[in-house]
């Protein structure tokens, strides 16, 4: 007798752009590549512009198309919904989602504001009493070499946490005339670099360390004021030929962010993010010191890990490289033979099989809704810091 397949997990995503890309061939892969206790199902994928959306179906994999996320929530074959929208939609969708019923992966960071994130981890906590579960797609978290990392620590291997330092280096908007998106538009990003990808080294420190920031004194800078308005990236770099009659919008985000902070337990740390670091293209850079070790990473050489151990013969000592590509290492081996490395697909590959073996279990997914509200109240710190002349500024709220 054939072994009974696992019931479908039926997904309806709004959002089909760079995000919906992502999300959707990992709703395609994962099952295929890890034993889960449900078969995603790509239901339907929603969009306000239909030609486009039927492209994205067409192109990804979906079964059906909606012109309003409403409509999704409406549907009676779909058992969660994914955010892969602009932050300033955050709130409302997964709202709506989950007093539907409906299980919910949302895109980082969060929402806009720590108001949205406070109701949507209240809301999510509420639904989670009824086995309906709420994640904040934090997919770095994912990246074996950090999860390696976050294992290290756990296992005490660097001993007492003292130094934290984290960069998350871009150069997509180093030119002055790469075009006016959503992005650069605080009404819809909620912030520029900082809410970008420094939510993502927030996220990354706090999970990897397993220490929480408590306050942040922060620098804020915008070092192009308007860009043109109406062209089109080319993947994140790429521009069309600006001209005098050009017209030009005002950009409301920051191109760049820094901060010191202090993290509970007494580590202290300095983070940076920017997307105007020329040559850097994605370095995603962590590097955590404690007084037995240190471990280093660096997103750009994705398929390694440094480590030092300190409690090595001193004539060893030194930083070791260590190619997380063996079966030992979390989530390899599910994958490829020791040394086939894997790329930035595979974190949010593995954010579902993680999401869904979860939901499978009826326990709650990490980042829960709360665990990303954290996240929320060291950005809104930063932002607050940054406009009162970097003042010392401590983090409010951590136990909401």
């Amino acid at each position: 007798m054939d072994q009974q397949s696992p019931p479908a997990l039926r997904v309806g995503m709004v959002g089909y752009a760079f995000m919906g890309a992502a999300h959707s061939h990992a709703w395609r892969t994962a099952h295929r590549f890890f034993e889960l206790p449900f078969i995603p199902e790509l239901t339907a994928i929603a969009g306000r512009n239909r030609a486009g959306v039927e492209q994205a179906a067409e192109r990804m994999g979906w079964k059906s198309v909606e012109t309003d996320w409403r409509r999704l929530i409406e549907r009676d074959d779909i058992d969660l919904i994914d955010i892969c929208t602009p932050g300033n939609t955050h709130a409302e969708i997964a709202i709506a989602a989950l007093r539907a019923g409906k299980h919910v992966l949302c895109e980082k960071p969060l929402a806009n504001s720590v108001a949205e994130a406070r109701e949507m981890a209240a809301v999510a906590a509420e639904a989670a009493r009824n086995g309906v579960f709420a994640m904040c797609g934090y997919s770095y978290r994912r990246t074996p070499a950090l999860a390696l990392a976050k294992r290290m620590v756990q296992d005490g291997r660097l001993g007492t946490i003292r130094q934290v330092r984290a960069q998350y280096l871009q150069d997509w908007l180093t030119d002055p005339n790469a075009p006016l998106t959503w992005r650069m538009d605080k009404t819809k990003s909620g912030s520029g670099a900082l809410g970008d990808i420094g939510a993502h080294s927030i996220d990354t420190a706090q999970f990897v360390s397993g220490l929480n920031i408590t306050g942040v004194s922060a620098l804020l800078e915008t070092f192009t004021k308007e860009r043109p308005v109406g062209g089109e990236l080319v993947g994140l770099g790429g521009h069309g030929e600006v001209t005098a009659d050009t017209p030009m919008g005002p950009v409301t985000v920051d191109d760049a962010a820094l901060f010191t902070a202090r993290f509970d337990g007494g580590a202290i740390g300095i983070f940076e993010a920017t997307r105007t670091a020329l040559g850097r293209k994605n370095a995603n850079r962590l590097e955590v010191n404690g007084t037995l070790g240190s471990v280093a990473f660096d997103f750009e050489d994705m398929n390694f890990l440094q480590f030092y151990d300190g409690t090595d013969a001193g004539d060893a000592r030194g930083f070791h490289r260590i190619m997380v590509t063996e079966p030992v290492h979390p989530y390899v081996g599910n994958w490829w033979p020791t040394g086939h490395g894997l790329g930035y697909e595979h974190g949010f590959t593995h954010q579902v099989a993680d999401l869904v073996t979860a939901l499978g279990a009826g326990t709650q997914p990490t980042p829960s809704f709360s665990d990303a509200l954290t996240v929320q109240h060291v950005l809104a710190a930063v932002k607050d810091s940054a406009a009162n002349n970097s003042q010392w500024t401590t983090i409010k709220g951590q136990d909401a």
